[in-house]
């Protein structure tokens, strides 16, 4: 287990940066975990870290990246799938799927190494 300072507050997570509390999160906590990431919030990213936590929300999961990369090409009006791929691998780049959810508040998603 881990910890990360925010203000003011030791934030507990696990040994790669998920949040063992997930009513820690707020938006304050998503720019620090963010940094950890060497991620720059933008609006973009807002836009899939609340259609996320909705997501998770819903279905106590996170999403597979099939729906991620569906939900992109309806968001950004993406022609194709490689398209969003590559739309969500620069917004993500050390993997969407781990990067989005931690930074999001999420736990790991299943199936992520």
């Amino acid at each position: 287990m881990a910890e990360l300072d925010y203000n003011g507050k030791k934030i507990q997570t696990d040994d790669e940066g998920y949040l063992q509390n997930l009513g820690d999160w707020d938006k304050g906590l998503a720019e620090a975990l963010a940094k950890t990431e060497s991620v720059e919030l933008t609006e973009k990213h807002w836009k899939l870290i609340e259609w996320i936590r909705n997501y998770f929300q819903q279905f106590q999961v996170a999403p597979a990246i099939k729906s991620l990369t569906k939900e992109v090409m309806t968001l950004e009006n993406l022609p194709d799938k490689k398209e969003a791929n590559k739309f969500i691998y620069e917004l993500f780049p050390e993997g969407p799927a781990k990067q989005l959810a931690k930074i999001a508040g999420l736990p790991k998603p299943t199936g992520c190494v």
